[in-house]
């Protein structure tokens, strides 16, 4: 019976404490500290939402550093991650803690990022949606990741025009205009604005107006399976569905900026994301579907826009730097002419009217911010790409025409790599046609000296010169003296 009771006693006490564990595991107090587990393979959880099916987390990249991050546990996908100054170190010198503030740091390196705020606890709610709050006032909420998106957008969070979905490798952007969904491009490098707009989607307005000074518009994604518009109110101005529109599914939503640029949907089946929507669902609309200085056709696929050129790695030509294109002599760049290509979103690019292709070429030819123009010798449309050439369509029209620029410089560079590396060979071969020789020089001696040795041998007998004797000749001799 002894026996017994002690056995339930301890049963008790480790069911505390694993009700505790739990407990700490939905909630962070001040004077909490983590550090990566240098065991994780994928993601290590910090602290996680009532349903287990959301964790914060550090997430790994590149093998060797991390993210700070909420994923979805069953597909250790990310929803979202701290827009953080750079990537922190997977290994002890990195520790988030939290102080009033969550602050991800490096003991070597200082703040990756931190939320600047004073409060008492954090927990992650099952939206999902990481808060900071005051203690005793829950409704009192000091920050949310909601409030800051990184790439995704998930069920009911309120996207608004002060916020920004990102690409991952920070190239596209989906941002909300006065009445419209915009994705952008950053083709002209750092710091430097307007970005490139390739896809807008105006609100239809068919069950409410959108007024103009009226309030902000605001996106949300729906349970019910649809993208939707809003301003003041519950009835959408704009609904944008997608392929399971008010049909019931297992898991939650969520669209997301892609690396290529296309804006897409996603719903959990309780096993795997199936897609759900795409806004550019033909590959050649999309922002650079073959890389820089290619070219798309629709239905075939990718090459080179001068033809020659092979493309490897999906890049026709090396990035092409940001600058002036005429400021130096260094600065020099290659001319490429095209028949039958547009721009692959014209509607959304700037224009002039000129009335030939040669005037067109020539307000771009000494316009140092200038890199190309494609010209509609029927509309008489002059496009203008103030970028680096990305992909360009080819529509088999002759009266649509290209005038393309390319850095002279980067061929320069492509050359002098190409002649190191005929030079490298070259000199691997002589060191080779050296080693050979030798080697052939050494065997063809060592056969002289073989062969000499058998002409030794067979002429032990012979008659000849007393030098000429072999070994076995000077007993005879002293024999035949005796």
């Amino acid at each position: 019976m002894e026996i017994c009771r002690f056995l339930m006693y301890l049963a008790i006490i480790f069911t505390l404490l694993v009700e505790e564990s739990t407990a700490t595991l939905q909630e962070l107090l001040k004077g909490f500290i983590v550090t990566p587990n240098p065991t994780v393979k994928n993601f290590q959880p910090i602290l996680s939402d009532s349903s287990g099916d959301f964790s914060l987390s550090f997430l790994r990249v590149n093998q060797d550093q991390l993210a700070l991050a909420i994923v979805h546990v069953p597909s250790g996908v990310s929803l979202w991650q701290a827009n953080s100054v750079g990537l922190a170190r997977w290994g002890k010198p990195t520790r988030l803690i939290f102080n009033g503030s969550l602050v991800l740091s490096d003991l070597d390196s200082g703040v990756f990022w931190s939320t600047r705020t004073e409060g008492d606890r954090v927990v992650l709610a099952s939206a999902p949606n990481l808060r900071i709050s005051k203690a005793g006032k829950s409704s009192s909420v000091l920050w949310q990741s909601f409030e800051f998106p990184y790439d995704t957008l998930v069920e009911n969070q309120n996207f608004t025009s002060a916020m920004s979905l990102v690409s991952s490798n920070g190239l596209y952007a989906m941002r909300l205009g006065p009445d419209f969904i915009g994705l952008y491009a950053k083709f002209k490098g750092p710091g430097s604005d307007p970005d490139q707009i390739y896809y807008r989607r105006r609100a239809m307005q068919a069950k409410a107006s959108i007024i103009q000074g009226a309030g902000p518009i605001l996106l949300r994604v729906s349970s019910d399976g649809f993208m939707g518009i809003y301003q003041n109110g519950s009835i959408p101005n704009d609904v944008q569905s997608f392929n399971s529109y008010q049909r019931s599914v297992s898991g939650p939503r969520r669209i997301r900026v892609e690396n290529n640029g296309n804006l897409k949907g996603y719903y959990w089946s309780g096993s795997s994301w199936v897609l759900d929507y795409e806004a550019i669902p033909e590959t050649c609309d999309l922002p650079s579907p073959c890389g820089p200085y290619g070219l798309c056709r629709p239905g075939v696929g990718c090459s080179c826009l001068d033809n020659q050129t092979q493309a490897q790695n999906g890049d026709c030509y090396p990035k092409q730097e940001i600058g002036d294109l005429c400021g130096s002599e260094e600065n020099k760049f290659r001319e490429i002419r095209r028949t039958g290509v547009e721009p692959p979103y014209k509607e959304l690019m700037g224009y002039t009217q000129t009335e030939s292709y040669e005037e067109c070429e020539k307000s771009c030819m000494m316009n140092c911010t200038c890199w190309g123009v494609l010209y509609n010798n029927a509309s008489k449309f002059c496009y203008n790409v103030d970028y680096p050439i990305q992909t360009i369509l080819e529509v088999g029209h002759e009266n649509k025409m290209g005038y393309f620029k390319l850095w002279e410089v980067a061929k320069k560079k492509r050359d002098q790599r190409l002649g190191i590396g005929i030079g490298l060979l070259c000199g691997a071969m002589i060191v080779l046609g050296f080693v050979v020789g030798f080697g052939v020089y050494k065997l063809s001696k060592r056969n002289k000296r073989f062969k000499n040795r058998i002409l030794e041998e067979d002429n032990i007998n012979a008659t000849g010169p007393y030098k000429d004797l072999g070994s076995s000749s000077f007993g005879s001799v002293e024999l035949s003296n005796r």
